[in-house]
C-alpha cells in the first residue's frame, strides 16, 4: 500500500559491475544455448559452484520480507543467500520515493499496520509514532479515518529506520552477496544455477554459480517506458534537463523554478503526479516561486468511477473523483489483501481475471484535505490550470518547449519551460534481462496482463526442476491470483505463502501460533535471530 516501487528498477544508486575482460570463468556459448545445465558444463566454463539451499535474487523489499519470514521460520542465515547490487533492501525504494517528492520527512501511501519490518503488524506505525512522540495525534487520526480525517500513513524515515533495525536483527548483511544476476537456469539433477557477476576485483572469476534447490525472484519493475512524444523529443533534441520523468532525479527543475518565472507542465493523474504538484505548490505558496502550473490529463474524472473509467461503475467498486482525479486511499480497495476481492481473484482465470484487474486498478491518488486547498487556491488565482488532451508532438521554440495538444476543444499549442512526466509507464518484462532469459529458456510464461505467471503459492509456472522450485513476488507477478503484490502488505502475503510452501518442501518450519507468538516477543525485545 505505497507508491509503486519495490525492487531494483528505475535509475538507482546500484552499480553496474563490469569485471575486467581478462578475468576467467565466464558463461560459454554452449551454456547460453542450453535450457538445462549440468554440473559439468558449469565446471568446464571455469565458474566456481557454491551450494546453498535457498537463493533470492533482487535484494529489495521483496527479498527482505521473505528472508524475514524464513528467519522466523527457523532457517539459519547460512542457508539463505541474497544476490543483489544493493547495499540494503530499501535503497532503491528510498531513491524512488525521494525523487518523486517523498523524502524521509514526508508520508508514504501505506496503511498503519502494513509493516515490512514486522510480520504481525502490531504495534502499528501509528502506535509506534504516538509512543515515540508522546502525542496522540496519530492514534486519533487512525480512529477518525477515512470519514472524518484523511487516512493516516507513516513517514518514509520511520519506515526506513524500522527496516534497518529488523535487517540487523535477522542478520541480513550476513546473507548478502553483492553483484548482478542475469541468468537463472534449471539444473539436470534438480534445482537451479543462479549466475552472479560480482563487483570487479571481488573474486578471481567473472562469474559465480549458486547451486540451489529453491530460487526466489523479486527484481521489481523492468524499467521505465516513456510516451512516444516524450521519448522522441528527448532523443531528437538531447534535452534531458527540461523534459524529465518524476522517477528521475530532477531537483534542478525546482531550483530553477524558485529563481525565474516559468511554466511547467505536469503530465499524469496518479500518486506521483499529486506529490509533484504538492511540491510545486508548496514552493509557490511558501517560498514565493513564480511558477505557472499546467496540469495535463489524458482522462478527466469528474465523479464516481472505477478502474476502467465507467461512468456507471459497479456500486461495490466505485470511488469518488473530481477535478480530473480518481481518489482512493491505497493502490487497491482494502479487500484485495484479505477480503472478498482476494477470494474472488483466486478463483478467476484468463480474461476474467484481467478484466477485474482493470476494474479495481487504474490511476488514482489519496484524497488529502491540505492538497485540495492548494489546488483550489491555484485554480482561483489562475496559476494552476487544467487541460484535457493528448500531446501529439513537442518541439523547441524561442527557448521554450511547444506542446501540441489534441483536445476536445480542438488543437492547442502550450508553451512550457519544463515538462515533468508522471505517467508511470512500465516497460515490458522481456526488457529485463533476467526475466527475458527466463521466458526464453526457463519455461516461464505470462499471466493474463503480461507479467510473470505464478501459481497461488507464487511458484513460477513451468519452471519446476526435479524437485527444485522457483518463486517470484512483487511487481513482476502483478496479474496473478493475488492483487496488491507490489505493496508492503502484498509482499508480506506473498512471503507467507512462499514460506509455507517452502516448509512443505522441507525448508524451514511452518509459522504456527506458538512459534509466531514467541517470535513476536523476540521482535519486541529486539533480540537477534
Amino acid at each position: 500500500m505505497e507508491p509503486q516501487s519495490v525492487g531494483t528498477v528505475f535509475p538507482s544508486p546500484g552499480q553496474e559491475y563490469l569485471p575486467a575482460k581478462e578475468v576467467p570463468g565466464d558463461i560459454s556459448a554452449e551454456m547460453l544455448a542450453a535450457d538445462y545445465w549440468t554440473d559439468d558444463i558449469v565446471a568446464r566454463a571455469g565458474i566456481p559452484i557454491i551450494d546453498i539451499p535457498f537463493v533470492t535474487v533482487g535484494g529489495g523489499m521483496g527479498s527482505f520480507v521473505l528472508c524475514d519470514y524464513l528467519r522466523i521460520a527457523g532457517v539459519p542465515p547460512e542457508q539463505i543467500k541474497v544476490l543483489s547490487a544493493l547495499d540494503h533492501p530499501w535503497q532503491t525504494y528510498e531513491y524512488l520515493t525521494r525523487v518523486s517528492q517523498i523524502p524521509r520527512g514526508e508520508r508514504l501511501r501505506s496503511d498503519s499496520a502494513s509493516r515490512p519490518d514486522n510480520i504481525w503488524g502490531f504495534p502499528s506505525y501509528a502506535l509506534s509514532e504516538a509512543w515515540g512522540t508522546k502525542r496522540l495525534a496519530a492514534l486519533r487520526q487512525v480512529f477518525l479515518e477515512p470519514i472524518f480525517d484523511d487516512y493516516w500513513t507513516p513517514k518514509a524515515g520511520q519506515v526506513f529506520e524500522s527496516l534497518e533495525r529488523e535487517a540487523n536483527r535477522i542478520r541480513y548483511p550476513q546473507m548478502l552477496a553483492k553483484g548482478l544476476v542475469r541468468v537463472v537456469r534449471r539444473r539436470i539433477g534438480g534445482g537451479y544455477f543462479t549466475i552472479l557477476t560480482p563487483p570487479e576485483g571481488a573474486t578471481v572469476t567473472k562469474r559465480l554459480a549458486y547451486r540451489s534447490r529453491f530460487v526466489h525472484l523479486a527484481v521489481g519493475y523492468p524499467g521505465l517506458r516513456f510516451l512516444p512524444d516524450l521519448q522522441e523529443y528527448r532523443t531528437t533534441h538531447n534535452d534531458y534537463q527540461r523534459v524529465v520523468n518524476a522517477y528521475e532525479s530532477h531537483e534542478h527543475v525546482y531550483e530553477r523554478l524558485l529563481q525565474h518565472p516559468s511554466t511547467v507542465i505536469v503530465r499524469g493523474g496518479g500518486i506521483v503526479a499529486s506529490r509533484v504538484l504538492q511540491r510545486l505548490m508548496d514552493d509557490r505558496l511558501n517560498k514565493g516561486a513564480p511558477t505557472t502550473i499546467v496540469h495535463l490529463f489524458r482522462t478527466f474524472i469528474s465523479g464516481s468511477n472505477d478502474g476502467v473509467g465507467s461512468a456507471k461503475p459497479n456500486v461495490f467498486m466505485r470511488r469518488r473523483g473530481s477535478d480530473g482525479w480518481a481518489y482512493q486511499g491505497f493502490n487497491y480497495p482494502k479487500s484485495v489483501w484479505g477480503g472478498q476481492l482476494k477470494q474472488r481473484m483466486r478463483r478467476l482465470e484468463g480474461e476474467d481475471r484481467a478484466t477485474l484487474y482493470k476494474r479495481i486498478g487504474g490511476t488514482n491518488t489519496p484524497y488529502r484535505r491540505y492538497w485540495q486547498k492548494q489546488m483550489k487556491t491555484g485554480r482561483e488565482q489562475g496559476w494552476y490550470q487544467l487541460v484535457v488532451g493528448t500531446v501529439e508532438k513537442m518541439e523547441p521554440h524561442g527557448g521554450q518547449i511547444i506542446n501540441h495538444v489534441k483536445s476536445s476543444h480542438g488543437p492547442l499549442q502550450i508553451p512550457a519551460d519544463f515538462v515533468i512526466d508522471c505517467t508511470g509507464l512500465e516497460a515490458d518484462i522481456a526488457e529485463h534481462r533476467l526475466l527475458k532469459d527466463l521466458l526464453e529458456h526457463g519455461g516461464a510464461g505470462r499471466n493474463p496482463i503480461g507479467r510473470l505467471d505464478v501459481e497461488r503459492t507464487f511458484e513460477v509456472r513451468g519452471t519446476r526442476s526435479e524437485g527444485g522450485v522457483m518463486y517470484a513476488s512483487g511487481a513482476t507477478t502483478l496479474g496473478g491470483y493475488f492483487p496488491g503484490v507490489d505493496t508492503f502488505l502484498g509482499l508480506q502475503v506473498a512471503a507467507q505463502e512462499i514460506a509455507d510452501d517452502l516448509a512443505r518442501n522441507g525448508l524451514g518450519n511452518k509459522i504456527g501460533p506458538f512459534r509466531s507468538t514467541a517470535h513476536w516477543f523476540r521482535w519486541l525485545a529486539g533480540k537477534q535471530l
